[in-house]
């Protein structure tokens, strides 16, 4: 699909951390702080393995570590402008996230972005079985009544590209250094802002 194609899906999901927000995770600090062993990547997938108490303990602490991090989020480069686009251009916009909704909703505010996505279809690892399971793609299209040849999963990670790619969406990888999913990727831009110069002038892209 070339840009003229990307111009005519009417279904965009995003996902948050990393995509349209400055990535601020400490991904291996919040690792060690749980106790994980190294190789094991997984935060959630760790977290649901533990007993009932442990697994409230550790939640706790992901939402204190989060909220911070979610009150002082700065948008990515290129992202307001990009969803104020597709939003003038009367698409269909969702957020499909492995954080927490409530997380999610303090976080679209602190970058100016709550008002362009419908409180349905902002969804959150409570919501829906995390990315990569495409469960929360099918949820978000069901409500659209969407077909998934017309929708795009936007992410900056291999779990984004996963989930869309299981949904049957097209993929598009948003990431500063490289494609480094290029098997799961439809299309790759370096930022929000290169995605939009894509719509706008009608670049031919992969």
């Amino acid at each position: 699909m070339n840009a003229q194609g990307l111009n005519s899906l009417r279904h965009w999901i995003f996902d948050m951390d990393g995509t349209l927000t400055i990535a601020s995770h400490d991904f291996p600090y919040m690792r060690r702080q749980l106790g994980m062993a190294d190789g094991d990547l997984d935060i959630l997938a760790f977290v649901a393995r533990q007993s009932e108490h442990d697994a409230a303990q550790m939640r706790q602490w992901l939402w204190d570590y989060e909220v911070d991090l979610a009150k002082n989020a700065i948008p990515a480069e290129g992202a307001s402008d990009l969803v104020q686009h597709l939003h003038e251009q009367e698409r269909k916009l969702a957020i499909l996230t492995r954080n927490d909704k409530k997380l999610a909703l303090i976080t679209l505010d602190a970058i100016g972005l709550l008002d362009y996505f419908d409180e349905p279809v902002i969804l959150g690892r409570d919501e829906a079985a995390p990315k990569p399971d495409p469960a929360g793609i099918d949820h978000i299209l069901n409500h659209w009544q969407a077909d998934s040849h017309d929708a795009i999963m936007v992410g900056d990670y291999e779990y984004d590209l996963s989930a869309g790619r299981g949904a049957g969406t097209h993929t598009l990888l948003v990431h500063p250094q490289a494609n480094h999913w290029p098997e799961l990727s439809d299309y790759y831009f370096e930022h929000c802002g290169g995605v939009l110069r894509s719509l706008v002038q009608g670049v031919v892209v992969k």
